[in-house]
């Protein structure tokens, strides 16, 4: 059976990939085939879960080459027990360190308060500190050779009631049944449905407004420090040093295994004029980050001036980001799906942002190991409960982000003041309770094994695979039917 894609609107050349005729029928017992759009973590998290469900997925990169920002990872209960799942738990400890909480200081290094976390003993895992790259590294490990290609970047994508069609900018296009948009907060899956969307008058207006850009961040990791220089590096104490309002800078440092420290430098816009330059300008090269990087070499902190870091951290390992916000409304339409800062763009923590997509990952890989048969009505259904089930969760998370970044980064006279009532009035058991709320939710595989129970805390419960409990069903009624034959 072919299919009737509709390609009035496409000028690309007819595709080097599968023909239309290779696509499924409308109804078959075959698993789903995945096409994931961008290798960032929730992709690869994604494809390492699709591996193991025996699920066909390819992953597609937009850029040449991958390279991770050199960025600080905080991985918590959260995730850590899908990682254990996967047996990826003992290799990431091997390259990550415990926290043992998180000091603040002023720009004076006087003491502004301690954020000691939540014990292992209640939790049940340690928060664990690592570099990023380290962590996309084991990550990427795990994908099987030929089903990550890179210079793909996506242009459109069409579908209907039999598959999906990508094109992608080099001239090449592949058919699949499902489309996941993996591929970060300025997608080009999110931007061609939403697209198709408007057109049909079915995207909500919410969904039509600019992300909001409210801080940039400078961000790296040095090369092995010297303990004779840097002793504060054998320490393993994590800071963050809060500036004046003359000097309206957050930044953080970070040791890692291997006598390393992953900092970071976050400016709020619109308050100094070092940060609007680097907003307005399009070029973003070393030479633009060694600009930003000169005027604030001299602020202090307990491993020394900050420009010391610089000085041990290659320019080129040096990433600028924004902090941009936007939780969408609109995930999912047919057989295209969004996961990770495609779908939600919450202001970042150590990290939070690549927890939520390999979080996102974990809860659509299980809606898609419950696809059976695999059909355009089933797909759906698939795709819409998985945001369904995802959605409070992230949606919970997005005012607190607000209030976090405000907390860490504002240096707006209101942002002091709601920071000055939290460090110095706001009862621990408060903090704490919110904590305990926030670890408890740990999204794990349906169709792996469980992670053990550790900690005394019990999880939040999450749904059950509908097909599992569909084939014990289907066992007990043979049993029954067999007994009932004797």
């Amino acid at each position: 059976m072919s299919a009737s894609f509709d390609n009035t609107t496409n000028t690309l050349p007819p595709s080097t990939g599968s023909k239309a005729n290779d696509l499924p029928p409308l109804v078959t017992e075959r698993p789903p085939r995945v096409l994931i759009a961008g290798a960032g973590l929730g992709g690869l998290f994604l494809g390492i879960l699709l591996e193991k469900a025996r699920i066909p997925f390819e992953i597609f990169e937009r850029s040449a080459e991958i390279r991770p920002l050199g960025s600080i990872m905080c991985l918590s209960a959260n995730i850590l027990p899908a990682l254990e799942q996967l047996g990826l738990l003992e290799e990431l400890m091997s390259f990550s360190k415990p926290s043992q909480g998180v000091t603040f200081l002023t720009d004076k290094l006087d003491l502004i308060g301690k954020n000691e976390g939540t014990p292992a003993e209640l939790v049940g895992y340690d928060r664990l500190l690592c570099a990023r790259p380290e962590l996309y590294d084991m990550l990427l490990k795990r994908i099987p050779s030929g089903k990550i290609h890179l210079s793909k970047r996506v242009l459109s994508f069409e579908q209907n009631h039999e598959g999906v069609k990508v094109h992608f900018s080099d001239n090449t296009s592949m058919h699949g049944d499902i489309l996941v948009g993996a591929d970060g907060a300025h997608s080009a899956v999110r931007q061609h449905l939403y697209k198709t969307l408007t057109k049909e008058g079915l995207l909500p207006k919410t969904d039509t407004l600019e992300m909001s850009k409210g801080y940039i961040s400078l961000l790296g990791t040095t090369e092995s420090l010297d303990p004779a220089k840097f002793p504060e590096v054998l320490n393993a104490k994590d800071y963050f040093v809060i500036g004046d309002k003359d000097t309206p800078y957050t930044w953080t440092m970070f040791t890692i295994p291997g006598n390393r420290i992953c900092w970071n430098v976050v400016v709020q816009l619109g308050i100094t004029e070092i940060a609007d330059e680097q907003f307005s300008c399009s070029d973003w090269v070393p030479q633009q980050n060694q600009k930003m990087m000169d005027s604030i070499r001299h602020f202090v902190t307990p491993h020394g001036a900050l420009g010391d870091l610089f000085d041990a951290t290659p320019i080129e390992c040096v990433s600028k980001v924004y902090f941009e916000d936007m939780l969408f409304e609109t995930w999912n339409h047919g057989r295209a799906v969004l996961i990770g800062d495609a779908a939600h763009k919450l202001l970042p923590s150590s990290g939070a942002g690549a927890v939520n997509a390999m979080q996102d990952a974990v809860l659509l890989a299980n809606h898609i190991y419950d696809i059976k048969p695999t059909s355009f009505d089933s797909i759906k259904t698939a795709l819409s409960d998985y945001k369904n089930e995802r959605f409070e969760a992230i949606k919970d998370q997005y005012p607190q982000s607000h209030i976090s970044a405000k907390l860490i980064f504002g240096h707006t006279l209101w942002e002091r003041i709601i920071r000055y009532v939290v460090f110095n009035w706001l009862p621990k058991w408060l903090q704490h309770k919110q904590l305990l709320k926030d670890t408890a939710y740990r999204p794990q595989a349906n169709f792996l094994p469980q992670a053990p129970k550790r900690g005394t805390m019990d999880a939040i419960p999450q749904n059950p695979s509908k097909r599992t409990q569909g084939e014990k069903e289907e066992e007990e009624t043979k049993k029954k039917a067999a007994v009932s034959a004797i």
